[in-house]
């Protein structure tokens, strides 16, 4: 991979074998996890909306519980391992060797922006970890998260959606449905009624759209 940003994150997971899976908001987990992962059967990892309005968020939470599933397997996430999967997340999408001669000395919002958009993490995220690598005291971190809370919607400091980020976006279980459509001749229905769900849940899970009968007006 290289010592550089880690790009098309969900992609990269996707490409080692781990199915990830983005429940529409829609879903009623959305309302309680923002994220979930197990080896259960084969890696997966669950990112809920939560944090699809803000792909620095999401990347980030991907980061997270690829952590856990590297660190801890199925194990019961408590607070210890919660933080483990968090500092594995911070040093793999921006290594202490990489990152360190590009943080600024100095508090610098406008360089930590440009930082955020190379390196796909968030300005939060690069000042915890100036913080972290001892480049600034725990005075000039609360004053810049306050700063940031006074800037949040600024230009520059505004959320981009997950949409707008192909490479975020998890395609390997449509990928794979519609192989099945071709080779065994699928349907979302014969799949819905194997698992036992409706048809517009499966639909949403895989992110395939349904087909409607196209209609023509004759004169």
């Amino acid at each position: 991979m290289g010592d550089g940003p880690v790009t098309h994150l969900v992609r990269r997971m996707e490409s080692h074998g781990i199915v990830v899976v983005m429940p529409p908001a829609s879903d009623p987990s959305a309302a309680t996890v923002d994220a979930f992962s197990t080896r259960a059967a084969r890696p997966l990892v669950v990112l809920t909306a939560n944090r699809a309005d803000d792909v620095y968020r999401h990347r980030f939470t991907a980061a997270h519980e690829l952590g856990h599933l590297v660190l801890h397997g199925d194990a019961t996430g408590d607070s210890r391992q919660e933080k483990e999967a968090d500092a594995f997340a911070a040093e793999f999408l921006t290594p202490q060797d990489s990152i360190l001669p590009l943080l600024p000395k100095r508090m610098d919002l406008a360089r930590l922006a440009e930082l955020r958009q190379v390196w796909g993490v968030s300005i939060h995220s690069l000042v915890y970890r100036c913080r972290e690598l001892g480049l600034i005291s725990d005075a000039t971190t609360s004053r810049t998260y306050q700063r940031l809370r006074a800037l949040d919607g600024q230009p520059g400091f505004i959320p981009e959606s997950v949409a707008n980020y192909s490479g975020e976006q998890p395609s390997l279980l449509r990928q794979a449905f519609e192989l099945a459509c071709k080779e065994a001749d699928l349907s979302v229905a014969a799949l819905a009624h194997e698992l036992a769900w409706t048809t517009k849940r499966v639909r949403e899970l895989l992110d395939v759209q349904e087909q409607r009968p196209v209609l023509r007006l004759v004169q």
